[in-house]
Formats: C-alpha cells, structure tokens, sequence
C-alpha cells in the first residue's frame, strides 16, 4: 500500500525514531502531525528540546475519524499496532509503516539487517567497523541507536542496522541484501498474544528477500530451523556445535568459513570479547561480511580490536579473586542462559527487574549446574524466586546496591559474579544504560 502524500503525515510515538521521522517528512514538504499519548512540555523535556518547526502536535491517539485525513501512519516501534485504529486506516487505504519502512525507502544503497532476540548490538557494531573500513560511505545504527531515516539524503552504499521484531512488525518494502537472524527466544511476552507471533515478527526480516540475497542463521536454534524452509534466500548458516559445508562453524580452537570452495580459518584466540555467545556473534558477522564482498583482513583486523560493547558481559573489575561483568542488556532468559553458559566459572548471578511475562524456569537446569546463588531484585523478584526454587540458593535484595553487597558476600574466589536481569529495567531505572552504570558503580565501591 503506497502513501498519498497530498494528506497529512500522522507520525504515532515522539521518541527519537517518530521525531528524526517528523523532521524528515517535514523537510520534504509534508503536512506532519505528531501524536504522542504524553503532554507536549513532557515530551519537549525528554528530547532535551522543542519539537521541529512546522510539525503539529496531537496528545492522544488518531481516532477512527482521523482515518480519512491521512495520507500516511508512521508508528514508533514502543507502540503497539493494535493501539490504532486498523480496520478505519484499512478501509482508507492508508498505509501504517515504521520508521524502519520509511528510511528504507529513503535510502540509497543496498542494507545489512540484524535481527535476533540477543547479539543484534553486538553483531551490528562488528560488521558495521568492518563495513566502514572496506567501504567509504557506511551508515550504522537502527535500533541500536541513530534512526534509520537519519542517512536520508546522503549517497551509502551500505547501510547495517539492527532491526527489532517491533520494527519488524510495520514492514512492507523493506528488503535487506543480507539478513541476519541470531537466535529467537521467548522475550516481549507482555506485547505479543504469543511465541509464535514473536517468532513470526522475527523471521520477517527474510520476508521480502529472495534470489541473489544472503540469510544468515543460527543452525543451532530450534526455532529458526522449525521455519527455515519459509526462506527464499541462499542461506549461509553458523554452527557451535556441528560442521558445515556451507557456513561458518567452530572446529576446535578455530572459526572456520566455508562458501563457494572457499576455507579461512580465524583463531577463537583472537576475540577480545569474551563467552561462547561472543563466538557465535564473530560466527554471524564472519559470514555477513564476508558475503558483503568485505576481504578476510579486513575482518580479521576488526575481530582482533572489538573491545565489545558496554552492558553487554563488560568486565568491570576483579576484586579478591572474584570477577565482576555488567550484562545489563541481557534483559530475557535466554541472554542470560548465554552469559551463564559463557563462563566455565562457578557464577554468583544477580538478576530481576520489571517482570515482562516470561517463564524464568529455564534458568533452573543452568543454575543448579553452574551457580554458586543468585541474589534477585525488583518487581520480578518474587516470581523468580518461587520459579528458580531448589535450583540454587536464592536470596533478595531491596536495591541493586544491596544486591553487589550480597553477591560480594557469597561468591569465593575463582568466582565470577555477573549482573544479568532477565528483564527489563523500567521497575527501578529510566534504562539499561542507566542500570548498568548504577551496577558498575556498586561494584567500584566496594571495599578493598
């Protein structure tokens, strides 16, 4: 469905991706209508300034009878596309896009997408360095951070961007050269009616792909094989576990790629990041780049460098033996099965937040196995606890700062403790930033 740009632009959500949205559409002439369910002055005081000249704002939502003077809806990724009216906007033929639609269509090179439920930061940033050291005009961001529709009007010829299943949701065009999806497990139960629509939204980066594009998988995960088939792409798959004779996958100490006849063999050695998920994150951005036409010096040089990003298993000190990691991004279980799983360590986990709906059981098996105790925190707290019951010694915690202080007090040396909430951070904190730096604070204040 295409927009009429003879009416008015209605753009939902005055986040940073719905404002860089507005500016855009206003600069190419567009009548733009900015909603936000906030009062203008919260909305100007969150962006830190005033909204774009020429850009009206609406507090609340469009209602069914605003449907006839639009010509176009742009949703913001935070709002859900059942908060609108759908059947109004359908029976007006008006199109509702994210802004991942419409900084695609206003994009001039070909685009690396990263999807997966945990890694799309990780992965975005090593193939984004790679692809901006082999290319002269590289745009990087997403959801990772710059919204996509700010490289309208520059020439690229590459854009990476990490995609989330919230983008994914208000795709039409959209149409990555290379797609890549990490891994899917059970996260956003508190917008989705179920696993399988969050799986849906995610394989929907391949959605439009087809011959000559590239999917890039993890042959690992159940869930992306069960929905393989529904592929169109050449699939270039990465493996832990297995060897491949068309991919990337770990032999022994060594990443090892193979595509068209072609072997290069990179050293896990030479990762700085730590972890088997890290492992797997250099697997997907090996076989990306490498499609991208990117030269396997170039990905090397980037492998050896990548100091890896904060919040995400950052070390942050070692204190009487004991090693502390800030894994505040690791905001769904399976971010933190892979956190536990990377340590051959025995681990003092600190985890909760504000409960998203999920099933915390899995941690059970991988607590039992690999955890010294867990000090849990927040609103989730005492759901964890009545979940993860008998897997390991269990104790809470009123404050994050309570909880290092725990953690210090149980874990002995050769331990590491590390800070991997399963949820998100809005109980207590304005961000995962915001937690992470609190967490990294604690950890630096306690007593030599």
């Amino acid at each position: 469905m295409e927009a009429n740009l003879d009416k008015s632009t209605f753009v939902i959500g005055a986040g940073g991706s719905g404002v860089a949205s507005a500016e855009l559409l206003r600069g190419e002439g567009r009548e733009v209508t900015l909603f936000d369910e906030r009062a203008l002055e919260a909305v100007e005081r969150s962006l830190g300034r005033r909204l774009p000249d020429g850009v009206a704002f609406r507090r609340g939502l469009p209602s069914a009878e605003d449907a006839a003077h639009a010509g176009l809806v742009v949703l913001s990724p935070g709002i859900p596309p059942g908060k609108l009216p759908l059947a109004a906007l359908r029976a007006a033929s008006v199109p509702v896009w994210g802004e991942l639609e419409l900084g695609f269509r206003r994009f001039s090179g070909r685009v690396t997408a990263v999807a997966g439920t945990n890694g799309k930061s990780t992965v975005t940033t090593l193939i984004g360095m790679m692809a901006q050291r082999a290319f002269p005009r590289v745009f990087v961001g997403g959801n990772l951070g710059t919204p996509f529709v700010s490289a309208s009007g520059a020439e690229y010829e590459w854009g990476v961007v990490e995609v989330s299943s919230f983008q994914l949701e208000t795709i039409d065009a959209f149409h990555p050269a290379v797609a890549l999806l990490l891994n899917i497990t059970e996260d956003h139960s508190d917008r989705y009616s179920g696993f399988a629509a969050y799986a849906g939204a995610k394989m929907a980066v391949f959605r439009n792909q087809g011959t000559g594009d590239t999917a890039v998988i993890n042959a690992d995960d159940p869930e992306i094989a069960a929905r393989a088939a529904l592929i169109r792409a050449d699939i270039l798959p990465f493996s832990l576990v297995r060897e491949l004779q068309q991919g990337v996958f770990l032999s022994g100490d060594e990443m090892v790629y193979r595509d068209g006849g072609r072997e290069e063999r990179y050293p896990r050695a030479i990762l700085r990041i730590p972890g088997t998920q890290n492992v797997e994150n250099a697997m997907a951005a090996i076989a990306a780049a490498r499609r991208m036409g990117i030269s396997e010096g170039v990905v090397r040089e980037v492998l050896s460098t990548f100091p890896g990003l904060p919040h995400r298993v950052e070390f942050v000190r070692s204190l009487r033996g004991v090693s502390w990691y800030n894994d505040s991004k690791g905001t769904n279980v399976g971010a933190v099965l892979k956190a536990l799983e990377g340590f051959p360590e025995t681990v003092v986990l600190i985890a909760g937040g504000k409960d998203k709906g999920v099933d915390f059981r899995p941690l059970r098996e991988a607590l039992s196995r690999k955890a010294r105790g867990a000090i849990l925190i927040g609103e989730a707290r005492g759901r964890m606890q009545a979940e993860l019951a008998g897997a390991a010694p269990l104790a809470t915690a009123d404050t994050l700062e309570d909880a290092v202080r725990a953690a210090s007090a149980m874990a002995m040396p050769g331990d590491v403790v590390v800070f991997s909430p399963a949820c998100s951070s809005f109980d207590m904190f304005r961000n995962f930033e915001e937690r992470g730096e609190a967490f990294r604070d604690a950890v630096r204040g306690l007593p030599e």
